[in-house]
């Protein structure tokens, strides 16, 4: 598919100051039905943390193969709740909001939509603390650890749960059924060595990660298909999640998950190069203008510094991406107030002229403007706030 010129979109946002961003409407479209291509028939459960603007977010859930909602606080799932984005959602990590969790044990809607994660009975104190102990019931998540750790002395993936043997998930779930005030609804396992590491770099991939990645999604599946089957005889699951949008394949292929989670990859940003399982195209830009010439090959740019969470490296900054040909300066980087970039293409660049670049991380770009750009067919059909623009941060 041709990937849109510079020209295009300074045309289409001619009418608008920089710093912008858009959101190419075509580019979104074409990643929601790649992934539920790979999915084969098992529902997403959109991943708000990801995307972190509702029309973008309403806009996915309205198509056919995604269901439910993945929040990333209670606060933030609330919020859906009173907006009435969806029906189900289900909170990725535990909480210890105290305000939060008093609203929902009080908010009988809110109840029966949103379900918490817990990985220890001390979440389960911490609700009582909030909510007091005769609280309605309040619907549970059971986390189970996808990390892989081979011959037991290496741990390959996230940091999450304790949980990490079928023994332990079964003790946690009858603890969780005795315990007045709660439900157990569902489980999850997150592979993160799987599906948010990138086994390729450029062009060419890497033997070692695919080796683990292989590994690791086979003895998996076969900890939490029986993981599932026993905590299946203590609670009537009614989910079982799992993945992410560089795991769909693997994750979806194994029986006992019911849905996969995915975000990212409707984003399609710069971390989401480095996979050979699939290519989303770059849906969300930002345009940052020259304001300086310090040199003939050099163009500055105003602001820029939108660095990404996760371990200081060049892969978290942002890149140049329009026009093609432009780097970043390996000493300056992307900067607070100023954002330097070399090529042969930027002799041509005068002060005022844009340069368009990629985040790092999908829903982090949200977190820096207000508003995204929606762009159809060369134009800009309506502007939508983000998360901010709404007057929302969740942490």
């Amino acid at each position: 598919m041709t990937t849109p010129s510079a020209a295009a979109y300074d045309q289409a946002t001619k009418d608008l100051e920089p710093p912008l961003a858009v959101v190419d409407l075509a580019a979104f479209d074409a990643n929601a039905e790649d992934l539920v291509r790979r999915a084969n028939g098992t529902p997403i459960r959109l991943v708000s943390k990801s995307v972190r603007c509702r029309y973008l977010i309403e806009r996915a859930l309205a198509k056919p193969g995604f269901a439910g909602l993945m929040c990333y606080s209670l606060a933030e799932a609330l919020w859906h709740v009173e907006q009435g984005t969806s029906d189900d959602i289900l909170v990725a990590y535990p909480t210890v909001d105290h305000a939060a969790l008093h609203r929902l044990a009080a908010d009988e809607r809110a109840r029966t939509t949103v379900t918490i994660m817990v990985d220890s009975p001390e979440h389960l104190d911490v609700v009582d603390a909030a909510a007091g102990h005769e609280h309605a019931d309040i619907r549970v998540c059971l986390e189970l650890d996808a990390s892989w750790r081979p011959l037991g002395l290496v741990h390959v993936g996230t940091r999450r749960s304790p949980v990490f043997s079928v023994r332990q998930a079964a003790e946690l779930a009858r603890t969780i059924v005795a315990r007045k005030g709660f439900r157990l609804a569902g489980l999850m396992a997150y592979e993160g060595q799987i599906a948010g590491f990138p086994d390729a770099t450029g062009s060419r991939t890497d033997p070692v990660v695919r080796w683990m990645q292989r590994r690791s999604a086979r003895e998996l599946a076969r900890r939490r298909a029986e993981a599932v089957r026993v905590v299946r005889e203590i609670a009537e699951l009614e989910f079982v999640n799992g993945g992410g949008s560089g795991s769909i394949e693997t994750t979806s292929a194994e029986d006992a998950v019911t849905e996969v989670a995915v975000g990212s990859g409707l984003i399609g940003s710069t971390l989401f190069d480095g996979y050979t399982r699939f290519h989303p195209r770059p849906a969300a830009l930002f345009a940052l203008p020259v304001v300086h010439k310090p040199t003939r090959s050099i163009a500055t740019l105003f602001a820029g510094g939108y660095i990404a969470s996760g371990p200081p490296s060049a892969s978290r900054l942002p890149s140049p991406y329009l026009p093609a040909g432009l780097k970043l300066l390996p000493i300056e980087g992307a900067g607070e107030v100023q954002t330097p970039v070399r090529g042969k293409v930027a002799r041509d660049l005068r002060l005022g002229d844009r340069v368009w670049l990629r985040h790092a991380k999908a829903g982090e770009l949200a977190e820096r403007f207000t508003h995204y750009h929606i762009v159809v067919d060369g134009r800009v059909e309506r502007t939508v706030p983000t998360y901010r623009g709404e007057r929302q941060s969740f942490g």
